[in-house]
């Protein structure tokens, strides 16, 4: 009856998730049926393990969630993200508008902007290039995902996303985690990305087929506009990204835009810093007063690497704030706006947490252990599989990934200990293995992305699985391999 009541539970979550309904609501709700039909406590699973868990999601990850947010809103409120997309457009110009459109998202991602506010800002860019380029407007999508939302979120070392950051407290490791592993990975899934859109692109040349027409709209409204709106893509977003699509419209944005260089150098900020709080400034902090009970009685290395993001974070935006302050056209609009943004998504990733935690405490979960940590191939295989699953089942990288680690994170380090497997090197295969099942039709990320371009899974999903689900997998396969035979590198 455990069993069946975790299959049910799930179900259920699953179901009217990608029905629209939030999931503030459902993972408690869905909690508690599953322990109810295991014949638990009820309240007691709803307070205490639902609550705690949830909340120490919150105390560790919050500050990237509101800090990443803000930046975001920042970015894009000063025109620095819409300045970056026309240099990319420039310089690549209509011929090589896939190009620019997939390095348009990977440098502002990877700088720290959130995943919805690139794709707010990249999609009007998208929608000029391969219209002039006379390139199918189905391809769209794919492109700003291959960009946005691949290698920049999972793979790439130093990486601000909240999905690099969830396996530090987890394993003890940095940003950094495994740098060789994940740049092979990042050119695995950029190169296989780029390939196929460049076949698929081809291919519909060759059949005379090109942008195709726009949907009627009135007014100056936009898909990326409708989308903000959506009720439904707002809660289906919210578990995919650190950014609630619901304040793109509070604020005012900038008239003008910053020259590139200054649009950049936040992000170049976010980057280096990050980078030398990770490798030089923290190694040599004493940090032994974190053992106390004070400081909850924990160490550097389950802090650090929250501590270099947030750092890195905090840098970027003073600069930011400083280099356009004069374009700015509501500083506290902008930022009551980006710190808004992150409350209901490090809630509702932390209600999915909760839901796992009550049901990686119910006796039948047991038989669910032993049975993921038994899968042939090795712990980095078995590990791969349970953050792809759950990711998959809950339409959530970090919500998957964090509910894996949570429940089996310290299955995996005992194992990675005896069989003296580096943590960073679990840390990178459980990022990426998060960053590829997540793509099916019911995830955050890819329902908002076709509302933004104004495609349908029926035109353009097709092309999604390919640049983001079947790239990440090999990467995800060769890191393997090469971690199993080389270590982590």
């Amino acid at each position: 009856m455990g069993l069946l009541g975790i299959l049910v539970s799930l179900g259920l979550l699953i179901w009217l998730a990608y029905r629209g309904w939030s999931i503030l609501l459902l993972a408690p709700a869905a909690a508690v049926l599953a322990a109810g039909l295991a014949g638990e406590p009820l309240l007691a699973h709803w307070t205490q393990t639902f609550m705690g868990s949830a909340a120490r999601f919150i105390m560790q990850f919050f500050p990237i969630f509101l800090l990443g947010a803000l930046f975001g809103k920042l970015m894009e409120d000063s025109g620095s993200v819409t300045s970056i997309a026309n240099f990319m457009t420039e310089r690549l110009g209509a011929k090589r508008a896939v190009l620019a459109v997939v390095l348009a998202g990977a440098l502002v991602t990877y700088g720290g902007v959130s995943l919805f506010v690139a794709f707010f800002v990249i999609a009007p860019m998208a929608h000029a290039l391969f219209r002039s380029a006379d390139i199918p407007k189905r391809l769209m999508p794919a492109a700003i995902m291959l960009g946005a939302s691949t290698f920049t979120m999972s793979a790439l070392p130093g990486t601000p996303a909240i999905q690099n950051a969830i396996p530090m407290p987890f394993f003890g490791t940095t940003p950094f985690a495994a740098p060789g592993l994940g740049i092979i990975a990042s050119a695995i899934m950029l190169g296989f990305g780029l390939w196929w859109l460049s076949r698929t692109e081809a291919k519909a040349r060759r059949k005379g087929e090109g942008y195709g027409e726009d949907a009627a709209s009135g007014g100056d409204s936009t898909p990326a506009s409708h989308a903000a709106e959506d009720l439904i893509v707002r809660e289906r977003t919210t578990t995919a990204s650190t950014f609630d699509p619901a304040e793109i419209a509070h604020s005012a944005q900038s008239a003008r835009e910053p020259p590139v260089a200054l649009a950049v150098l936040p992000l170049i900020i976010v980057i280096a810093v990050n980078l030398i709080m990770s490798l030089v400034l923290l190694p040599r902090l004493d940090a032994s007063y974190l053992t106390e009970e004070a400081w909850g009685a924990t160490s550097l290395s389950a802090v650090g690497g929250v501590w270099a993001v947030v750092t890195a974070l905090a840098a970027a935006i003073a600069v930011l704030i400083a280099i356009n302050f004069r374009r700015l056209p509501s500083l506290r609009a902008s930022m009551d706006a980006g710190v808004n943004a992150s409350a209901l998504p490090v809630l509702s990733v932390a209600s999915l947490v909760g839901f796992g935690s009550v049901i990686a405490a119910l006796p039948a979960f047991e038989m669910v252990r032993n049975r993921v940590l038994g899968i042939e191939g090795g712990p980095l295989v078995s590990l791969a599989v349970a953050t792809n699953v759950l990711a998959a089942l809950t339409g959530s990288a970090s919500g998957g990934l964090t509910i894996a680690l949570d429940s089996l994170g310290g299955a995996y380090m005992k194992i990675a200990a005896e069989q003296g497997i580096d943590p960073g090197l679990m840390h990178r295969v459980a990022v990426i293995g998060a960053g590829t099942l997540d793509m099916l039709p019911h995830n955050g990320a890819v329902v908002t992305v076709l509302a933004v371009c104004g495609a349908t899974h029926k035109e353009s999903y097709f092309d999604i699985v390919m640049v983001g689900i079947v790239s990440s997998l090999v990467a995800l396969a060769v890191v393997i391999g090469l971690g199993t035979a080389f270590g982590s590198f």
